[in-house]
C-alpha cells in the first residue's frame, strides 16, 4: 500500500468515524427515549414479531423464516444504500448506530411478506400478485405516510417509484432463492429415499 493511499484510507476512515460520533450525538439530541418517534420504532419493531408468532405457520417454520430472512437481508442492502448514498434518510431511529431502519428493516417489511407468502401457499393464490400489492401499498401509501410524519425522507433523485421498484427486486429474488432451496431439498431427499429402497432391495435377494 503506498503512501498516498494510506492517507486517503486515513481520511475516509476519520470522516466516517466524525460521521458516525455526529450521527450520534444528533440521535441524543433528536431521536433518543424521550421523542414519541423512539417509541413508534420499537412499536414498528417488536408488534409484527409478535403478529408473526401467532399466526405463523408453524409447520413450514423453516420455509417461511428462510423467506422472511431473505426479504430482510435485500431490504436491508437496498435501505443501506440509499441510506449510506443520501438518497434518503430516517429522521428519527430506534438504534442510532445503523443507517437504516431496523423496524422495517428487520421487521415489518420481512413480516408483511411472510404473512402475505403464507396466505399464497394456503389458498394456492398468485404469489406476485400479492405481493406485487403488498409493494405498491409499502411504496405509494406507507412510505408517504412516514415522509408526512418526518420519519423519512428524500434527499436526492430518488423516488417513490425507485422504492417500488426495489420492492418488486427483493419479492422475485426472496422467492426464486427460497423456491431454489425447496427444490434442492426435495432434490436430495428424493435420491436418499431411492438409494434406501435399493439398499433395502439388495438385502432381500
Amino acid at each position: 500500500m503506498s503512501d498516498v493511499q494510506k492517507e486517503a484510507l486515513k481520511k475516509l476512515i476519520t470522516e466516517q468515524q466524525d460521521g458516525a460520533h455526529q450521527w450520534l450525538k444528533y440521535w441524543l439530541e433528536h431521536s433518543a427515549f424521550d421523542t414519541w418517534q423512539f417509541w413508534f420504532h420499537v412499536i414498528m419493531f417488536v408488534s409484527p414479531l409478535i403478529v408473526l408468532y401467532f399466526a405463523m405457520d408453524w409447520k413450514r417454520a423453516l420455509q417461511l423464516g428462510f423467506y422472511g430472512f431473505n426479504v430482510h437481508v435485500w431490504f436491508g442492502y437496498f435501505d443501506d444504500f440509499g441510506s449510506t448514498q443520501a438518497l434518503w434518510t430516517y429522521p428519527y431511529k430506534m438504534i442510532p448506530f445503523v443507517a437504516h431502519s431496523i423496524g422495517l428493516d428487520a421487521s415489518l417489511v420481512p413480516v408483511s411478506f411472510m404473512l402475505v407468502y403464507q396466505w399464497t401457499i394456503k389458498h394456492h393464490k398468485n404469489y406476485y400478485l400479492y405481493t406485487l400489492l403488498l409493494s405498491l401499498f409499502l411504496s405509494f401509501i406507507l412510505k408517504p405516510i412516514f415522509a408526512m410524519h418526518h420519519l423519512f425522507q428524500f434527499n436526492a433523485w430518488a423516488n417513490y417509484l425507485h422504492l417500488f421498484l426495489t420492492y418488486i427486486v427483493i419479492l422475485v429474488l426472496s422467492k426464486v432463492i427460497t423456491d431454489l432451496f425447496l427444490w434442492l431439498q426435495k432434490n436430495a431427499q428424493e435420491k436418499g429415499s431411492k438409494m434406501g429402497t435399493t439398499k433395502k432391495g439388495k438385502v432381500l435377494k
